[in-house]
This record gives C-alpha cells, structure tokens and sequence, in this order.
C-alpha cells in the first residue's frame, strides 16, 4: 500500500465527517478575503471620496462582525475536526489490536509490548496529524487561489513575489525526503527500546535484584537513552531546518514585495488601500507557504509510521489497518454478552485429528495428535515436564497455530480456532494467570455482566469465598500489578473463576492446582465436578487429585501420546503413568 493510498483510505472511513471538517476549515481560511477587501476600502475611503460610502465606523463594524463570525466557524471547525480525527485514530487502533488478539499467541507481535504500545502510540499519532494537515492544505490553497486571483488583477509582478516562496519550500522538502524518513524512523526505533527496556525492567525487578544486576541494568538503560536522545536531535534539528527553510523563504519574499510597492507607491501605480490588502493577505499567504512545507514533511514521516504499522501485521495485507470496522460510539453502556448457542451449536463431541505443531526456534512440540473429548466428560492431559501437556491445548484452541491437523466441533470442521474457541462455547484458563491492577471483582469479570448470581457460584466453586474476609476490601481489594497481593493459589483460583463465571459447553484448564495446598485442591475439583453440570472438562495436571476425577486420561510423552485410558488401566498397563500416579519427580 502506497501512502498515498494509506491517507485516502484513512479519508473514506469517516467520508462525511471528513468533507464537513474539510468544509468548515476551508470556510474559515476564505473568510479573511472579506476583511482583506474591507481594509482596502478602508483606506482608500481615506484618499478616495467615492471609493465607499459606510463611513469609517461602518467598515469598523464590519471588520469585527467578520472577526466574530470567524471565531464562531473556528469553533464548529475544532468539533468536526475533534470527530473525524480521533475515530480515525480509533478505527487504526482498534483494527490493529484486533489483528493482534486475532493471531495466536506465539506469534501475536514481532516485538516487545514497550515498542508495541510505540507503534499504538507514535505511529498512529503521525497518521492522524498527516491526515488532519491535508484539510488545512486544501482551506489554505482555495484561500491562496482566490487572494491570487484578486493579486494579479492590482498587479501581477508583485502576486508573483508572494507565491516564490512556495517553489522553494517544495524542493528543499523533496530534497530532504530520504533524510527525514531515515532520522523519524530511528527516532521511533529508539524510543521503542526505551520503552521496551521500562517494560522489562518493571516485569523483572525481582530477578534483577536476586542477580545483583541493578547497575548493568542501569548502564543499559542509560545508553538507550543516550541513543534515543541522539535520534530524536537529529529528528528536531531535521525537522527545524526544514521550517526556517520556509520561514525564511516568506521573509525574504516579503522584504521584496515591501521594496516594490514603495516604488510603485511613489509612481502613483499603487493606492494605500492596495498596499493594506497586499500585506493583509500576505500574512495568510505565508501561512499557507509555510503549512503547505509542513504537511509534505507529514507526509513523508507518515511513510515511515505506514511500514511500522504493516511490520507489526507480520505480513498481513496493509488493508486491515483502515477496513471500515464500527467503533460503537453510541453504545457506550452496552455490555458485551456472550451470544447464545442453539441446541445444534451446543458441544456433543469434540475430536482433533493428526494435530501438529512445532516451535521454530527448537524444532519441539506435538506431532500427529488424536484426540476425541465427549459432553460431559472430564478429562485429564498428563505426563512429564516438556512433554507437550501445554502445547497440545493451546494448539486445540488455536493459540498457537497448527502445522497440521484438523479439528471438528459436532463432526463440523473448525477453520479458525483462535475465533472459534470462545465463551459461551470454550473458556480457558492459562498455566500462569494473566491479572491486571485492578479490583478483584472487575480481574473475574473483565465486564461480563454478572447475572444470577454467576459470580458467587464462580467463587464458591474456585474455593475463593473463605479468602474474601482476608482481604481488605473483599472482591473490591485492588489486587496490583499481575496480582501480586495475591498468593500464587488465590491468582490460580481467581484465574479459575474469571473462567467460571462465562457459562461455556468447555472449560479448559492448564495446571490449575499446581500452587494449591492438598485440601484447597480436593475442594477445587470435587466442587467443580459436582457443579459442572454438563460442560466437558478438559485439563492439564499431573496431581493425583485431578487423575482421580478423570473419566479419561491421556498420557503425553515427547509430544506424542503414549497411552490412554481410566487410572486403573493406565495404573496396569503404563510405566510412565505409574510414576507420575506415585510422585516420582524425574518424572513430573
């Protein structure tokens, strides 16, 4: 995708919105033709009797009527700049974070979240302003047009003068194209690996101080500063450069223009009021000038934002970044709710067939899976560490994404499991609980409508209601980052209720129990086995807790299955399960 076609597409999205902004601004800068007109007569009526008949404070009170109503266009212009601009910003956010929840988990962003929310951030920012300075453009050309038009017709030579400056904003702006694009692109690369480093280091302060590397930490830290502080001076000095260009260029065709009509003055070929309108225009003229320099450099900074924004598509068509997707901004107190699933819909068998995946970096993983789950049924992944207990579940779901097999819901092939596996018809809860610093209440929810009391069968179920009086403020305790006020059993067992309370035809569950003390374990499971109704359990344990509540187990060994059956046949017939059945470490 050109930038051209980048900004176009950009323009269509909100079409309406963008021809009233462009509408309005263009009015506003066609307005001071009036008062440039009135101030002619002005002083013309000073020299000339019959030039105007308002009289001195007539045209005084034209002049601020204009002023006014010019103020009055400004304001409705900010508003309809205000709409267009920010859902235009909206709309490439909320397409690119689509596209990022979309892909499955191992290939989400190429890059670190510090330089992902750069990308959220700066690039978006430079697409907006881009797109926001072309309707300035096009108000100011229409207003340099007619003032052109009025020039030439007093004196052409002059006219010319005013318009010279234009010629040399546009080559030194196409001469230093290439420079502009290669300083704004490592000013944006460097402020991502600041940003990125921030990241790291608030994820990994613990580690950091157990290491006793909080000064290379430092020095690191301090030397990604220093080349972002280099960057970003060469950006500046870059981008200042340019606009003295421009400044510069309007001066000197002023002084011209200020020499010339003092000898045509002097000749009697120029009035006073035509010296007045020359300078009165001349200040929007130059506006125009150095505006115009302006947006070209926009533009092409708006390149570079183009190629980091189709970078972190990983090859994705650029198209997703402007598809005309809804922003909802009428429904701002609509709660998303899961949709109901017809009798059909509802899950009675699920089979995966020759599932493989391989991780690139290593060459491990799952290889030629098969698997059948039925309604109702609770079944029990097992095996040792890095036999791929994890990677066989996340693939099933399209979390990371599959070099082979298929999968069928209801025998009906599922094409997207990333889109497919999802409340009401999939809910999933990862090895290591993902919480946010927020309250307890809004880390299960996450702004599912809590109806028929679902959030305290949710706790009750998850073994959460007892911890409740030991926080501070019950389910309305803000929990901190990651949830780091919590116990590694009660983030786990928030994580399961946050699952729970989606009512969902299967639950999956990666190592739920791992952090859980024996008895708050038996709970767990008993309590969901009990009041599991008819949803299929599929989980991810070596605990022998889980395996005794099993209708099913599947044994995994080297990515592959190695055995399956009930406990007691895999007690009989299989070594591995043996092990893991009575504790035996090396093995679990």
């Amino acid at each position: 995708m050109t930038t051209f076609t980048y900004m176009w597409r950009l323009i269509c999205y909100r079409r309406g919105w963008y021809i009233a902004n462009a509408l309005m601004w263009t009015i506003i800068y066609l307005m001071p033709i009036f008062p440039g007109l009135i101030t002619k007569a002005f002083f013309d009526s000073l020299t000339i009797d019959s030039a105007v008949g308002y009289g001195t404070w007539g045209l005084i009170a034209l002049l601020l009527a204009a002023a006014l109503a010019r103020s009055a266009m400004v304001l409705i212009g900010f508003i309809t700049d205000v709409n267009f601009r920010f859902r235009m910003g909206m709309v490439l956010r909320r397409n690119l974070l689509e596209h990022i929840l979309k892909e499955p988990g191992a290939r989400a962003i190429p890059c670190s979240p510090g330089e992902a929310i750069s990308h959220f951030r700066d690039d978006v920012d430079q697409s907006e302003e881009a797109v926001s300075w072309s309707v300035d453009v096009f108000g100011m050309t229409c207003f340099a047009a007619v003032s052109c038009f009025i020039l030439i017709r007093i004196d052409a030579q002059m006219t010319m003068l005013v318009f010279l400056p234009l010629v040399i904003v546009v080559l030194a702006a196409q001469l230093a194209t290439t420079r502009l694009q290669k300083y704004r692109a490592d000013s944006r690369e460097s402020t991502a690996k600041v940003t990125g480093a921030i990241s790291e280091m608030f994820g990994s302060v613990q580690a950091i101080q157990v290491a006793g590397a909080e000064k290379r930490v430092i020095d690191r830290f301090r030397k990604l500063n220093d080349d972002r502080r280099k960057t970003m001076l060469k950006d500046k000095l870059m981008t200042e450069a340019l606009d003295s260009i421009f400044s510069n260029s309007v001066n000197l065709g002023t002084g011209l223009i200020l020499l010339l009509a003092g000898q045509k003055m002097r000749g009697g070929e120029f009035t006073v009021g035509d010296f007045s309108l020359f300078v009165y225009y001349l200040t929007f003229v130059t506006q125009f000038i150095s505006n115009f320099g302006r947006f070209l450099t926009y533009f092409k900074q708006m390149a570079v934002a183009l190629l980091r924004l189709t970078g972190i598509l990983q090859g994705a068509p650029a198209d997703v970044l402007t598809a005309p997707n809804s922003l909802h901004l009428q429904d701002e107190g609509m709660i998303s709710t899961a949709a109901k699933l017809s009798a059909g819909e509802k899950l009675e068998r699920l089979e995966a067939s020759g599932l493989t995946y391989r991780y690139p970096e290593t060459g491990r993983g799952i290889a030629d899976i098969d698997l059948e789950l039925k309604r109702g049924t609770f079944t029990v992944i097992t095996g040792p560490i890095g036999s791929g207990k994890t990677t066989l579940v996340r693939t099933l779901l399209g979390l990371l994404p599959q070099d082979g097999g298929t999968v069928r819901w209801n025998g009906q092939e599922v094409k997207e499991p990333g889109d497919f596996f999802i409340p009401p018809r999939s809910a999933y809860t990862a090895q290591v609980p993902r919480l946010y610093s927020d309250t307890l209440r809004e880390n299960i929810l996450l702004g599912h409508p809590d109806k028929s009391g679902q959030l305290v069968r949710a706790l009750h179920t998850a073994v959460l209601e007892d911890d409740l009086g030991h926080l501070q403020d019950g389910l309305d305790t803000v929990i901190g980052p990651r949830g780091v006020k919590l116990s590694g059993g009660q983030a786990q067992r928030t994580a399961a209720a946050r699952m729970l309370v989606r009512d969902s035809e299967l639950y999956v569950f990666d190592d739920l129990s791992s952090a859980l003390d024996v008895e708050t374990e038996q709970k767990l499971w008993s309590r969901l086995f009990r009041e599991r109704g008819d949803a299929t359990c599929l989980v991810v344990s070596h605990r022998k807790t889980a395996l005794a509540q099993a209708d099913h187990i599947i044994v995994m060994k080297d990515g592959r299955i190695e055995a399956e059956g009930t406990a007691e046949e895999l007690l009989a017939g299989n070594e591995s399960f043996r092990r893991l059945w009575h504790g035996d470490e090396s093995s679990s």
